[in-house]
């Protein structure tokens, strides 16, 4: 997996930091103690996405990591964090339940609400954090399955503690089309993994009508730049009719054309103000985020802001004169 970040590399001092900068910028925020003194700390961490599924793949002298009340708070983006246990034991403490994990074992926590995990051992472990709303499980299920051992006992859990410590580590599986092809995949392993324990496939199948406004927009914003980006293809990836697609969208006030304009519009005026704002052409920029045809993509930048985009980006990078 890369890239791969080892303390090794870096000066005693500034170790704890690097780490928990590393942790905070790929993961989530947590505040992290370092049982050994700084000189002693030792971490190899490899980071990697999957589409929207970020991989954690970590081993180091003994730590404890918490997600505080604080911090809890102020999530942006609803996760849930799959724990997959490589050797030794751990523990994961959360709604009010505390899990061992041994060798083989797999448990989930919730980024909503505060955590703990205990690596007295050290950590030789896969951290492997999916997006809340992909996910498309009732909150009930989700807190009465946080922080309970996925283990030998479920033949589901099993297939997932394989399948998700290969994929943390399979740099072919992290790239291209082979990334796009696991990404549904994982969601529904690891769902059917929760589902299965819990003892109630039937829970898991309301939630993904009730996420799917969700999941849609979630979509269409990691492929905004896309040109192609159609009604048409929006629904097929989410196995519905067009007509679905807008009825879904319409009942939460989203108007799919609109979302999309002012989205893309927005990306390109932050574009056009940021540091590289004259190193691309305003139509190259207006390309980049959908807009093939320059003279509509002024047109349309001037109606949502009153200014054309040369004069948006003449405002914030005004040419020196001579």
């Amino acid at each position: 997996m890369s890239p791969v970040l080892d303390t090794a590399f870096i000066p005693p001092r500034d170790r704890e930091e690097v780490v928990r900068n590393a942790v905070w910028e790929s993961m989530v925020a947590v505040d992290i103690d370092h049982r050994p003194a700084a000189g002693n700390i030792s971490a190899r961490m490899g980071l990697g996405t999957v589409g929207p599924i970020r991989i954690c793949s970590a081993r180091s002298t003994a730590v404890t990591i918490r997600r505080t009340e604080r911090l809890s708070r102020e999530d942006e983006e609803p996760a849930v964090t799959l724990g997959v246990q490589m050797t030794g034991s751990s523990v994961v403490v959360q709604n009010g339940r505390e899990c061992l994990l041994r060798r083989g074992d797999c448990a989930v926590y919730e980024s909503i609400a505060p955590y703990t995990l205990l690596f007295d051992e050290g950590v030789d472990h896969r951290f492997i954090r999916f997006p809340r709303a992909a996910l498309a499980l009732p909150d009930r299920l989700l807190r009465d399955i946080t922080a309970v051992p996925l283990g030998s006992d479920n033949a589901v859990a099993r297939l997932a503690f394989t399948y998700f410590s290969q994929l943390a580590v399979s740099d072919e599986l992290h790239q291209g089309v082979h990334a796009d092809a696991v990404v549904a995949p994982s969601v529904e392993l690891l769902r059917a993994a929760l589902t299965s324990q819990h003892g109630n496939s039937s829970l898991a199948r309301s939630p993904l009508e009730a996420t799917l406004s969700l999941r849609i927009t979630q979509y269409l914003r990691q492929r905004l730049a896309d040109p192609d980006l159609s009604a048409a293809r929006i629904a097929a990836a989410h196995d519905i009719s067009v007509r679905h697609l807008y009825d879904v969208l319409s009942r939460s006030g989203i108007s799919l054309g609109d979302w999309i304009r002012t989205r893309r519009l927005a990306e390109c005026r932050r574009e056009l103000a940021g540091p590289n704002g004259r190193l691309r052409t305003i139509a190259a920029i207006g390309r980049r985020w959908g807009f093939v045809d320059a003279t509509h993509f002024s047109k349309v930048f001037k109606q949502a802001y009153g200014l054309s985009p040369r004069a948006w980006r003449d405002h914030n990078h005004p040419r020196s004169s001579a």
